[in-house]
């Protein structure tokens, strides 16, 4: 195993490790972690992108096929920006708007616990602005 391809997997095991503390996670073919929180599902990647800068990217999919109508994309952006950890993406496509929130740091060096808060007030960011968005079926 390469260097690059250690530091990337002991990353992610931390990441694992730090996510099983509050939800149930998947380890993927490749490595990369998946769970969902509160209908949200999202996904964990570790990338080296420089010799001692290794990265996780965190990506939530908070909402899809939601109705294209303006001001939806704004708030939704204005929303997500509140909870200052993500990048929120909009993405127009024939069956309305899909939302996603993004979100990648250096993460080598934090501890689980530190790492577990970071990456749960990302997901729970995500998890809000779906409440928000996607009415609850009754």
């Amino acid at each position: 195993m390469t260097s690059e391809a250690a530091d990337t997997a002991e990353l992610l095991d931390r990441a694992r490790e730090a996510l099983e503390r509050y939800l149930e996670v998947h380890v993927d073919d490749d490595g990369a972690l998946t769970f969902s929180h509160a209908g949200v599902p999202a996904v964990i990647q570790a990338t080296q992108l420089a010799e001692g800068l290794t990265v996780l990217s965190l990506t939530c999919v908070v909402a899809w096929d939601l109705p294209d109508q303006p001001g939806v994309a704004a708030s939704a952006a204005e929303r997500a920006g509140q909870g200052l950890f993500g990048t929120l993406g909009v993405t127009h496509t024939d069956r309305g708007l899909d939302l996603t929130l993004r979100y990648a740091f250096p993460a080598q060096g934090l501890e689980v616990a530190a790492l577990g808060t970071l990456l749960m007030l990302v997901v729970s960011t995500a998890s809000q602005l779906r409440g928000e968005l996607v009415p609850t079926q009754g």
